[in-house]
């Protein structure tokens, strides 16, 4: 184990030690008997330097204060050293059950015991009403719990108790804790989005000059936007984060800049995948997309919604009820990227088809166009392995003249050459290979050369 872990380990110890006598306290307190101390808020917790420790520098970094301290530690125990909380397996002698008031719940694997937000109640109020009251806070959206994606309840059933979820902390947290690391999330049902990357650098992308000019105020905003916000107090008067609309022909270098904009800038570029988002169902693509802003929240994640037409439409006039319902998913859409404060691009072939109620709230909307010949060939000039030398009868002015080739199509005429080049063991592109490439992209497209 290398020093930052073991460091860790150690304060995390300590801290679960202070726990059990807290634990202990709390029902010597609750059930009359002998006890050193006339509150739980007498068994102080360890101090920690916040250099000590990766646990000790999240309590310094958040000012985390006692109640939260307590529900963060209840929270991490079922990971870490589960049996701390058997304790609340005994049983209430009067009705042979448990104990209402402990709360949790017992998991669909795990054989421990699960704290919900009325164990935390119990060991923090005791039963008293006024101080149980002061613990719900601990769950409001606005709290830095939930903000951060550190701590939430599980949501409960209608009628339920609402302190009756079970408290879970999230991925990222308990990574940090217990690895030293954050893994960013992989791509699944409960998480319906990948993390995209690129090789490539600003120089190889080819863009329209109206068009790179638009993508540099992006980026202006990624590294002045902090400033503007706090440093010039516009916080309080325009909208946290920003949003844009990538609009134009498929091949064009939409997710390329997003990609771009995230590696040039130190933010990670998230791709929503749209297939495991919509739903047929009602309330399920509401479902589906909370959980990506959920993960992404005060992160400063780039969230990149490609083809976002199947999500982002225009929205339908009201026939039924899962017309209404659609539109109330669209309407929930609009509140959670107002709010978002991190980089949302939405990326469309179309910009009409698009709902007006969403590009109206767009900072920019650039078009991604069809490259014009000179761009064209810088296309093909950039495209090529410096490996391969190119047949003397190809002329890349006179093709980008005469072709009309998105980035993408340009990039797969390319592939197809430079692989029968080496079919013939050599590394010279031929002129036929390149036209046969081109028609394949022109018959994609219902076109003829």
């Amino acid at each position: 184990m290398n020093e930052k872990l073991s460091n860790n380990a150690k304060d995390l110890n300590l801290e679960l030690e202070w726990f059990a006598r807290l634990l202990e306290t709390r029902m010597a307190l609750y059930f009359e008997k002998e006890c050193s101390y006339q509150s739980i808020y007498e068994v102080s917790p360890p101090e920690f330097a916040a250099e000590s420790s990766l646990y000790a520098g999240f309590l310094d970094h958040y000012s985390i204060t006692f109640e939260q301290r307590v529900a963060l530690v209840l929270t991490l125990i079922p990971h870490v050293k589960p049996q701390l909380l058997d304790l609340f397996f005994i049983r209430n002698s009067t009705y042979d059950r448990g104990f209402t008031e402990f709360g949790g719940q017992k998991g669909k694997t795990h054989s421990g015991f699960m704290p919900t937000g009325e164990t935390l109640l119990f060991l923090l109020s005791g039963g008293d009403l006024e101080l149980g009251l002061s613990v719900h806070s601990l769950f409001d959206r606005d709290h830095f719990f939930a903000k951060h994606n550190i701590l939430k309840m599980d949501p409960v059933a209608d009628g339920e108790p609402i302190m009756s979820g079970v408290l879970r902390l999230s991925e990222e947290v308990l990574d940090y804790f217990t690895s030293g690391t954050i893994r960013k999330p992989d791509l699944s049902i409960k998480f319906p989005a990948r993390h995209i990357t690129t090789d490539l650098e600003w120089g190889d992308l080819v863009l329209e000059q109206n068009t790179a000019h638009q993508i540099d105020e992006i980026r202006t905003w990624i590294e002045h936007g902090h400033v503007l916000m706090n440093g010039w107090g516009l916080g309080k008067k325009i909208r946290p984060g920003y949003r844009c609309l990538f609009y134009g022909p498929p091949g064009t270098g939409k997710s390329m800049t997003a990609c771009l904009l995230g590696k040039s800038t130190g933010k990670d570029v998230y791709r929503v995948d749209l297939s495991m988002v919509v739903s047929k169902y009602i309330g399920e693509t509401e479902k589906n997309l909370s959980r990506v802003f959920e993960q992404a929240e005060s992160k400063n994640w780039i969230l990149f919604f490609d083809e976002a037409d199947a999500l982002f439409g225009k929205r339908t006039g009201v026939k039924d009820a899962h017309d209404r319902y659609a539109n109330q998913e669209v309407s929930y859409l609009l509140q959670r990227i107002e709010i978002y404060d991190g980089i949302i691009i939405l990326a469309s072939n179309m910009k009409g088809n698009l709902d007006e109620a969403f590009t109206r709230r767009f900072e920019s909307i650039i078009p991604f166009p069809i490259p014009k010949s000179e761009e064209r060939r810088r296309l093909w000039e950039k495209g090529f392995s410096p490996k391969c030398v190119l047949e003397n009868k190809i002329n890349l002015e006179e093709i980008s003249s005469k072709y009309e080739l998105s980035g993408g199509s340009t990039m797969n005429v390319i592939r197809y050459s430079s692989l029968m080049a080496l079919r013939r063991n050599s590394n010279e592109i031929k002129l036929n290979d390149l036209e046969e490439g081109i028609k394949k992209e022109f018959q994609k497209e219902g076109k003829t050369i």
